[in-house]
């Protein structure tokens, strides 16, 4: 039986902003349907966009730019450092490094570091904080090298890159050699569970190759000779896990959440194939509920915004057919991404000032994650009735 987690259709790369100026039949458009392994239980995207042309050269996304993602970069610092008892000196290496939004603490608390990134751009942006920074993608063989010069890491963190990876075995086999033998890796990714329980399907694209329960992803380190010794429930990215990794004979004694977790998926069924079905369902009522909302709101003359220019914006919007016509402008901090537009819907993206000069009736709030942070910043430009529109777990105004 084929197991269709998600066919969202033909939907435009998320980070690819475009010119407005450019006609809208250019945005080039790749088919995103999400499939689900009946034996491992791994979800995977049908049509794979090469990496190489999603990652490297002019990314958009800067780590940096959420506070609240740079917090929770440094608890997660101090918080290794006392669990493993990580004194100055220790080797840290971080693969999908980005800006240097990490190993900036791991810096500061006198960790030998280095960063991993295979995107020039983002990479330009660590180094200049004197981060040190190898521009590359990771696999077994970069592993090699970096071991053959004397790199073997006390701590290896990976955090929102496992999905990226095309080839999950290559990247998990590289981090087994790269651990000293004591060594801990710590990988952090989305959970495929609480995607389904709560609608995220607005977090698949292409960016994505795959998508992770621990059901799956235990088998992928298993098979590299790795072992999830601990696993850590996150409220990031709408629920996250972090998988706490060793080699297959180090002496980590393995906790009881593996176990907790493993019997929550098995009880919700993703050992099974009726719930995958059931999953693709409720996307396309969701979809319905939210061009509904809005389209409402424009037929009583209310005026639509967005915040944020977030890579599950695009799948939303393209799929769910909101365009211009609907949200008027949508606003982003990131300077790298202002004066463009979304592609697909081709919606605008200013800078955050816009809000207070165009005075909205609405705003929705792309990235719902950080939905808190956000409406705290607007807490002061909301004088004249502005209210909130959120999409995900259902539509709703806030």
């Amino acid at each position: 039986m084929e197991l269709v987690l998600a066919d969202l259709g033909d939907i435009p790369v998320a980070n690819d902003f475009v010119e407005m100026a450019v006609a809208v039949e250019d945005d080039p458009k790749v088919a995103l349907k999400v499939m689900v392994c009946g034996d491992c239980r791994l979800a995977q995207t049908v049509d794979l966009k090469a990496a190489d042309d999603l990652f490297r050269n002019d990314y958009a996304y800067f780590s940096s730019a959420s506070t609240s993602w740079l917090d929770h970069a440094e608890r997660y610092v101090d918080r290794m450092i006392e669990r493993f008892g990580l004194a100055p000196g220790a080797r840290h290496v971080e693969i999908a490094s980005n800006d240097g939004y990490l190993l900036q603490f791991s810096m500061q608390r006198q960790l030998d570091t280095l960063g991993i990134e295979p995107c020039r751009s983002v990479a330009d942006a660590a180094i200049a904080k004197g981060i040190p920074t190898r521009v590359d993608f990771f696999g077994r063989a970069y592993a090699d090298g970096l071991v053959a010069e004397g790199w073997q890491a006390d701590l290896v963190t990976a955090n929102n890159v496992f999905a990226h990876v095309p080839d999950v075995n290559d990247f998990a086999a590289g981090i087994r050699t790269l651990l000293k033998p004591e060594g801990v890796a710590t990988v952090e990714v989305q959970h495929l569970l609480r995607l389904m329980q709560r609608n995220q399907f607005d977090t698949i694209y292409h960016e994505h190759f795959s998508y992770y329960s621990l059901l799956a992803a235990k088998r992928v380190f298993e098979a590299a000779g790795l072992r999830v010794f601990d696993v850590e429930e996150l409220p990031t990215h709408g629920g996250s896990l972090r998988y706490f990794v060793c080699r297959q004979e180090a002496g980590h004694p393995t906790g009881p959440a593996v176990a907790r977790v493993l019997a929550e998926e098995i009880e919700y069924g993703l050992d099974r194939d009726e719930i995958y079905h059931g999953f693709a369902e409720n996307v396309d009522r969701l979809r319905l509920a939210f061009r509904s909302l809005l389209l409402d709101l424009k037929a009583d003359g209310k005026r639509i915004a967005a915040y944020g220019a977030p890579a599950k914006g695009t799948t939303l919007l393209n799929y769910c057919g909101v365009d211009r016509s609907v949200i008027e402008f949508t606003v982003d901090r990131a300077a790298s991404k202002q004066g463009k537009s979304i592609p697909g819907v081709r919606i605008p993206i200013v800078a955050p000032e816009m809000i207070a000069a165009a005075k909205p009736d609405y705003l929705v709030i792309l990235p719902w994650n950080l939905k808190d942070e956000i409406m705290q910043q607007m807490a002061g430009t909301s004088g004249w009735g502005l209210r909130f529109i959120t999409a995900i777990p259902w539509p709703s105004v806030v």
